[in-house]
């Protein structure tokens, strides 16, 4: 029983790192993966060296925090607020509605993303319409927004999928714990 599952972990684990050497490899596409001169790690020291390293590298670590940060903590918030929702038709709708994109590959969400922002976009738009602006702004030819761009995009794309997981353990959990924390005295806001 167990040499399915060997054979799948050998075929998609172990036999890539195979390909990995094309990393200390001069890699000409034409060539088979061992046939190429071997560079050791040039690569690696001109990727090291290169003045754009330590841009990049802020750029890779920032938004992977926040990444970390709002897509770990938002749905954990939502499905709380969603477990207190007694409306059961309407938990479903904002459910089903807020796991949808999840379903989007990152190009449709990119250009959904693209036509929001532009500058005459739904974004844009709605800000001048209800005068928050008074012409629009260029969200994506402007390097400042671009954080927020990508974080905001990837929570937007997985919150709803991630608050079910959450909602699945906070459905786990025995009744009697709310009703001795009644009984304890616990309110709403204690209680979750």
């Amino acid at each position: 029983m167990l040499l399915p599952g060997i054979a799948w972990m050998v075929v998609f684990c172990y036999l890539p790192i195979y390909g990995l050497q094309i990393a200390f490899q001069d890699y000409k596409i034409t060539h088979t993966l061992g046939a190429s001169p071997w560079v050791g790690l040039k690569y690696f020291a001109r990727f090291l060296n290169d003045p754009l390293f330590w841009p990049v590298m802020k750029n890779t670590l920032g938004i992977s925090f926040y990444k970390l940060l709002f897509g770990f903590t938002l749905p954990i918030v939502f499905a709380l607020l969603l477990n207190e929702v007694r409306n059961p038709r309407f938990k479903k709708v904002v459910q089903t509605v807020s796991y949808l994109p999840h379903f989007l590959s990152w190009v449709v969400l990119g250009g959904i993303m693209i036509n929001w922002l532009s500058d005459v976009g739904f974004i844009n738009t709605f800000l001048v319409a209800i005068g928050a602006i008074e012409k629009p702004i260029s969200y994506l030819a402007n390097p400042r927004y671009f954080w927020g761009i990508a974080v905001v995009s990837e929570v937007w794309k997985e919150l709803g999928w991630s608050a079910i997981i959450y909602l699945a353990a906070i459905a786990g959990i025995d009744p009697a714990l709310y009703e001795a924390a009644t009984i304890d005295g616990a309110g709403r806001l204690r209680m979750i």
